[in-house]
């Protein structure tokens, strides 16, 4: 069911300016969502949350549609810069699992009773280990710090979720909202896991380069199944595990800049499809919100949420990764 109306000869072609994340916007559906609708569509892919919010804060109002994580999305409405969706122009939605349909009950979605947000796609963040190099899969997040994997570790190139990370394997309860105190015990303790790094990645596919051409141990994996699947389709000896003590966990979704037209929400209704979602799991190994998840073996998983200052965490974190010592994260 869809709301796609076919082009009449000599009609205008309405433009879209997307951005999103790799595997989101295939070519070919983009083509065939352009022939539909008589639309001109561009797509430009990020690769971690701090671009994203870049090109938005930089060139607001130049794109129409966002594909962004449900702990970031508060702060694209806090500024103004994402309007709310007009749900009755998605009949797709009603394809849903039931939980992305109530979207009341997944925190940041609804602002003021009006949803900001179509849920699209999720997974766990979980470890990817290389069995040719570590015998037994680890069990802790903990792992990454491990002495033993010294200059064998990737990290994902990313500010917000980073700081989460480290503050769960200190056993902090609330890493999500780091007192001043906590968030420098956090950015010494990233300081530690630099020491342990080869180097950053910023998508699936550069982490299956470095596999292929350097000796890498674990993976932090901020796609989840998605590498997995990426490295499988080499023939790389991997294990994947979900670290008991901590998971996190993103819910990706599609959200429309305040001066986008209804061909945004034509847009979401036609990636919510049959087709679509399907090419999500099939051809990329993420998870799709018309079909219920398997389970993750009894592990608690830890959605991403909003954090006490992104500003903070990105300076910081700029400062760990261009080689600041410990001593200028002291107390």
């Amino acid at each position: 069911m869809g709301l796609l109306v076919l082009a009449l000869p000599g009609q205008a072609k309405q433009q879209l300016k997307i951005l999103a994340w790799e595997g989101y916007a295939d070519a070919d559906l983009v083509a065939e969502f352009e022939q539909q609708t008589n639309s001109k569509v561009e797509v430009t892919l990020v690769y971690s949350d701090d671009e994203l919010w870049n090109h938005i804060s930089q060139s607001n109002p130049g794109y129409d549609l966002i594909a962004v994580n449900t702990a970031e999305l508060q702060r694209y409405i806090e500024k103004g810069y994402v309007r709310p969706v007009d749900i009755e122009l998605i009949p797709n939605i009603q394809q849903q699992d039931a939980r992305f349909q109530n979207r009341e009950h997944i925190p940041g979605l609804v602002n003021q009773g009006k949803s900001y947000a179509i849920p699209y796609t999720y997974s766990e963040m979980g470890l990817i280990y290389n069995r040719q190099l570590v015998h037994q899969p680890p069990e802790s997040i903990n792992a990454l710090w491990d002495p033993a994997y010294a200059g064998k570790v990737l990290a994902f190139n990313t500010s917000n979720h980073n700081f989460t990370l480290a503050a769960l394997s200190l056993g902090m309860v609330k890493p999500f909202q780091l007192s001043d105190e906590e968030l420098t015990v956090s950015a010494q303790r990233l300081v530690e896991l630099r020491r342990n790094l080869l180097t950053v990645y910023s998508s699936p596919q550069e982490a299956v380069k470095l596999f292929k051409t350097q000796e890498i141990a674990l993976i932090y994996a901020n796609y989840g199944s998605q590498q997995v699947k990426a490295l499988a389709d080499i023939g790389a000896d991997v294990g994947y595990v979900l670290p008991k003590n901590g998971t996190l966990a993103w819910l990706d979704c599609w959200a429309i800049s305040k001066n986008a037209g209804p061909l945004a929400e034509q847009w979401i209704n036609f990636m919510l499809g049959e087709t679509a979602s399907q090419r999500l799991s099939h051809s990329h190994g993420l998870a799709n919100t018309r079909e219920a998840s398997a389970t993750h073996h009894n592990t608690e998983l830890i959605w991403l949420e909003p954090v006490e200052n992104s500003e903070t965490r990105t300076q910081l974190w700029e400062q760990i990764i261009s080689g600041d010592v410990m001593e200028r994260f002291a107390r």
